[in-house]
């Protein structure tokens, strides 16, 4: 079937475009959302397949903007009759408000990812066979494994967008995630580890011979890694965060508080700061949505501007926030391609794609070498954190005592607690190791969930308070 959702559920573009134009009319911005998405998961679970799911859906939002004000409609049901009830709908926003439409989006539209439907290949039953496959070899690999639990999730969405100038915009978004989550047990004590991966690629990447081996045996590593550990210790310890996946906490305690919207509300810990110092001298942070093949990217965001790289922190200091049309145009800012919803179900708000820290000039053993007794931590899970304070408690999924600038016994039970803006003030050294995640980052906003990436290189701060569970 045709990737042109419009020739797809038969809409006439001229006809289609008026009704658009006329429910904007009065407005400042707005467009007409359609999708078409199909998707499929697969568990494996306990020696046997738990769950397959596949699912289709189709369907559009229509959105109108005319100052802090936003009105959508969607509908399953695309067609010209349900557009015209929408437009009857979102058209009273931009009654009586005289606004002047927003240019549209400009920019280098590079494609990042390749047009590709990975649900396709391999087939169900090669899938269903490669499971159990991973599951035997997972249960072998140490007389210690209890339990095993595979998934397979896979993903394309065929976006079309009509801005209210008649221009039209397309992206097709493959995404697949592979994860694997392996339970230990010696006597009554029993650990887990897990580890994940995926982008928007096919799945042979990831589930590849070798691949998809290497992802058990790291799972087994945490898993073994945790079986060991002692509790962890509480009080106020330098920090050392590893590359890659801790870059978590620089989204959650930080990312999310440089969105426009919390800002342009005051709602954010960093309201009001731009091009100050926020940060430690070397700390760079940017929001980067054009790295190709990675799970946060993204050609156009679901308005249609490019996505781009946006310097938030540089050496340091405060310079940019992250942007959709409408807070950009409230704030007197450009649009930054962080535009983002989690379907034609969902209203746009700025978000997130990768956010990453740059890599400095230490070495990760001289970063470690400099701690005398703290922590080292490789891994996180969930947390919690207070947009408009900066607070935040994260849980430490895999870490170790440093003593000496030498990495020691594992310690479970860490909780890393602080407050945003003040913890990348303690930032004392950055690594030339920057990683990006392995592909597995989901994050959630108002309700709304999209896949995002993280980065970050080892990093030391200093003085950071640790919830601990030693005696």
């Amino acid at each position: 079937m045709s990737d042109n959702l419009f020739e797809r559920h038969g809409l006439d573009p001229a006809r289609t475009e008026a009704i658009v134009a006329d429910a904007l009319s009065g407005a400042d911005d707005g467009e007409l959302f359609l999708e078409h998405r199909t998707s499929e998961s697969l568990v494996f679970d306990d020696g046997r397949m738990k769950s397959a799911a596949f699912d289709i859906s189709d369907g559009f939002g229509l959105r109108a903007v005319a100052g802090e004000a936003v009105a959508v409609a969607h509908s399953s049901d695309v067609s010209e009759a349900a557009l015209r009830r929408a437009a009857a709908t979102v058209g009273t926003v931009g009654r009586n408000h005289a606004g002047t439409l927003d240019v549209a989006p400009t920019g280098t539209n590079r494609r990042l990812y390749a047009d590709l439907d990975p649900i396709g290949a391999p087939d169900f039953a090669e899938k269903a066979a490669l499971l159990s496959t991973i599951d035997a070899y997972a249960r072998g690999r140490d007389p210690r494994v209890r339990q095993v639990s595979i998934s397979l999730a896979a993903e394309r969405q065929v976006v079309n967008i009509l801005r209210a100038d008649g221009m039209q915009l397309a992206d097709h978004r493959p995404l697949v995630r592979f994860s694997v989550t392996v339970m230990v047990g010696d006597g009554n004590r029993l650990e887990t580890g897990n580890y994940g991966t995926g982008g928007r690629e096919p799945y042979a990447r990831f589930i590849a011979e070798g691949s998809w081996q290497r992802a058990v045996d790291e799972a087994l590593r945490r898993a073994l890694v945790n079986l060991d550990a002692v509790p962890a210790p509480a009080g106020t310890f330098d920090v050392v965060l590893g590359p890659g996946w801790p870059g978590i906490l620089l989204h959650e305690a930080v990312g999310h508080g440089l969105e426009g919207d919390f800002n342009r509300r005051r709602t954010s810990a960093f309201a009001g700061l731009m091009g100050e110092k926020v940060a430690a001298p070397g700390v760079t942070v940017v929001d980067d949505g054009t790295h190709p093949d990675r799970r946060g990217s993204l050609t156009i965001d679901d308005e249609g501007t490019p996505s781009s790289e946006t310097v938030l922190i540089e050496d340091g200091r405060l310079v940019g926030y992250m942007q959709d049309r409408q807070n950009a145009r409230l704030m007197g800012m450009l649009p930054t391609g962080n535009g983002r919803r989690q379907s034609y179900a969902h209203t746009i708000m700025p978000r997130m794609t990768n956010t990453i820290m740059k890599g400095g000039d230490t070495d990760p053993e001289e970063i470690r070498a400099g701690v005398r007794d703290g922590l080292y931590m490789v891994s996180f899970g969930g947390g919690q954190v207070d947009i408009t304070s900066g607070k935040f408690v994260f849980s430490c999924t895999e870490g170790y005592r440093l003593r000496d600038g030498r990495i020691c016994e594992p310690v479970k039970g860490a909780m890393l607690i602080g407050n945003g803006p003040d913890a990348l003030t303690r930032i004392a050294a950055v690594g030339n190791d920057m990683a990006l995640d392995d592909g597995i980052g989901t994050c959630g906003k108002a309700g709304q969930w999209v896949p995002v990436g993280v980065g970050q290189p080892s990093i030391r701060i200093n003085a950071m308070t640790v919830g601990g569970t030693e005696a």
